[in-house]
């Protein structure tokens, strides 16, 4: 499930340098890291062996990739619903520059960049907005001068619609753009305030969640994953997002989801197999008629399609829904790398082994384990809630009922993880490691530790455990607000339990248990790392880095195995038992499976209140005082692989080309005018 986003995007990031690919890459001089932008980075993606994909893999990857870029725009809107005609004023100025000031024009460029990165004006990480470097005056300056200009890259209409002026347009958003208290969270989940009525999101519009609560109580919510909820003349209304079709009159987002129908026909044409051009077509069906059955049957379907080229497309990750409820669009193409895949499929082959000795009640235990599809794959194209900020580990589907009864399917992104490393800067290791010895490990098993524990975390983590036989619906209905922290501990404790499993060294997968002792390290080591993200306030807002804070001060105060210690006047997080650490992980993780599968919201609240929720700010401000010498970014945005057709005289695809941008705003220019 994306709840490794992640994400893991933000799980933790292979700190060296070790691995041959990135070292072969380096004396190429391939060029990764393109610009800095605030505390974010850009960096280009590459998807090394798509030439060799058969041409029907090719065109179809290329499809999908189209259908991907369709319903970017989506994810947009779905996180303010002024986001789409602010962006539309930014990137007018951009491509309108003659005559604007420069600074005015350099800080309009970096809120852009950041925009786009996010997929909108708030901070993935604090998931609080962003303002531009300038005056609201200024602004208003740059957009006047930049009406009277001729383009200078594509065409551009400022989003204007109806005869209106841009300048009075700007008028309308200049307290979404410019007030930093007005819509100010666009996820909030603090405890005691109202999620729904205080979050900036666009899934719900004028509503609270008492009302929300009681409304989906009565039975009126028909379609939890893929609407807007909001009044209409008096009434509490869902809008369902689907573009119709089959007697299925249009939704909300008909325009953008009928562009992605347009090039899924086409990608069927090419599938690989009749099996996967019937996934395609249930797919298809689902963004017609918005019907929750459609969308399992997809997903039934999906989870048996082992195609080389694959994808994941649809209203799919519930993070930014106070209530854990609707899904954001996202889309991910990718296909296998089959030299890297041998770790993920060993684990999938031993799941059951694995679920077996998990430390949880055996009433919690699956007795007949499905072993998922596991790959480790290359990403082509991320769009959405996907990218440009992407995760390093996906499993899908997130549906209870249908991992339980049908399995999953896993995927560890190598290129992205490539990219990752071979950007980072140096001297992170010597900077945060306690000691030589922590160095070392670090150095010598960090990127295994770290694919590890991906693998296990998508693999075995949420792939694993069944709810009560007593439990009506999905867990996660029974924990608004907590259960995607809850789950993503639940992932990353069952890898830091299982990795010490003698298992592991009779499948030959580990050598040592130096290489536990370097997970271990590198998990603690990132929860005081991570705190670089939250340059101000004083808690966590995004569930991956609240699951991990969790996790470790819960391992703090009820053992003695991690300890915060000071040298030379700076601070460590040091595993002191490595042997206590892991039975206290198994005692948490025993919990926190009881409560999802018990839906127990006053634990599972109790648990992340207490001690995923604040931070220590006195830590926060050394952390990043140290990483400022380091020049590490907070996050990075992802420039995708770009894929050309190459067509013949009557216009058909006949084979497609990959090339890399190498630029964020040429990228971003590129799917804003496909999105028109």
């Amino acid at each position: 499930m994306w709840r490794t986003i992640a994400i893991l995007t933000i799980i933790i990031i292979s700190l060296s340098m070790t691995m041959a690919q990135t070292k072969k890459e380096n004396k190429q001089k391939r060029i990764y890291e393109l610009e800095r932008i605030g505390n974010a980075r850009a960096v280009q993606l590459y998807a090394d062996g798509f030439e060799s994909l058969s041409k029907r893999e090719k065109i179809f990857s290329y499809y999908m990739s189209q259908a991907a870029i369709a319903g970017r725009n989506i994810a947009i809107d779905q996180t303010s619903r002024y986001a789409l005609e602010v962006i539309s004023l930014c990137e007018g100025i951009l491509k309108h520059p003659k005559g604007i000031p420069v600074k005015t024009m350099k800080a309009v460029d970096e809120y852009t960049k950041l925009f786009w990165i996010n997929n909108g004006m708030y901070d993935y990480a604090t998931a609080r907005k962003f303002i531009p470097n300038c005056t609201p005056v200024n602004f208003a300056k740059a957009l006047r001068i930049a009406a009277k200009n001729p383009p200078s890259v594509g065409r551009v209409d400022f989003g204007l619609k109806n005869g209106e002026i841009a300048e009075q347009k700007f008028k309308s958003l200049k307290q979404i753009i410019f007030d930093p208290d007005y819509l100010s969270v666009v996820t909030d989940k603090t405890p005691g305030h109202d999620f729904i009525a205080q979050s900036a999101n666009n899934f719900y519009e004028g509503l609270t969640t008492a009302q929300v609560d009681k409304w989906a109580k009565a039975g009126n919510e028909k379609h939890p994953l893929n609407s807007k909820v909001a009044w209409n003349n008096g009434k509490m209304e869902e809008l369902v997002w689907r573009c119709g079709g089959g007697g299925v009159a249009p939704g909300m987002y008909a325009k953008e989801l009928g562009a992605v129908v347009s090039n899924l026909e086409k990608a069927k044409e090419y599938a690989a197999s009749e099996h996967q051009a019937k996934t395609v077509e249930l797919l298809i069906k689902y963004f017609q008629t918005g019907d929750p059955a459609d969308w399992e049957k997809f997903n039934i379907r999906w989870v048996k399609d082992s195609s080389n080229v694959d994808f994941i497309l649809g209203f799919i990750e519930v993070y930014m829904d106070p209530r854990g409820q609707k899904g954001k669009f996202e889309s991910v193409v990718y296909f296998t790398d089959k030299k890297q895949t041998k770790l993920m499929r060993k684990l999938a082959a031993n799941a059951q082994y694995f679920e077996d000795r998990a430390p949880w009640s055996d009433e919690f235990k699956k007795k007949d384990v499905k072993a998922p599809i596991a790959n480790v794959v290359n990403a082509i194209v991320e769009t959405g809630d996907a990218g440009p900020i992407s995760a390093i580990g996906i499993n899908l589907p997130n549906e209870q009922y249908i991992r339980q009864t049908y399995g999953s399917k896993s995927v560890l992104l190598h290129n992205v993880v490539t990219a990752y490393n071979a950007s980072e800067p140096k001297g992170l290791l010597e900077e945060f490691c306690y000691d030589p010895a922590e160095v070392k490990r670090a150095k010598k098993y960090g990127q295994f530790a770290d694919d590890m524990h991906t693998a296990m975390h998508e693999v075995l983590g949420h792939a694993s455990g069944k709810v009560s036989d007593s439990l009506k619906g999905d867990p996660a209905d029974h924990l608004p607000g907590y259960y995607s922290t809850l789950e993503e501990a639940r992932a990353d404790l069952v890898a830091l339990w299982n990795i010490f499993d003698p298992k592991l060294k009779q499948l030959k997968m580990v050598e040592t248990d130096d290489a536990g002792k370097a997970m271990y390290e590198s998990y603690v080591r990132n929860v005081f790392l991570q705190l670089r993200r939250i340059p101000t306030g004083e808690q966590l807002e995004e569930d991956h880095m609240k699951n991990r804070q969790m996790v470790v001060n819960y391992i703090m105060q009820n053992s003695d195995a991690i300890k915060v210690e000071k040298r030379g006047g700076k601070i460590y997080f040091r595993v002191t038992d490595y042997k206590k650490m892991h039975e206290t992980v198994g005692k948490l993780l025993a919990e926190v499976m009881r409560i999802k599968a018990e839906g127990d919201l006053h634990a599972g609240k109790n648990l992340v209140d207490t001690y995923g929720f604040k931070i220590n700010t006195s830590w926060r401000d050394e952390v990043l005082k140290r990483v400022k010498k380091l020049n590490l970014s907070a996050y990075t945005g992802f420039v995708m692989p770009c894929l050309h057709p190459v067509v013949d005289k009557k216009g058909n695809v006949v084979d497609v080309k990959v090339k890399y941008p190498l630029s964020l705003t040429e990228q971003m220019f590129e799917y804003s005018e496909a999105a028109k």
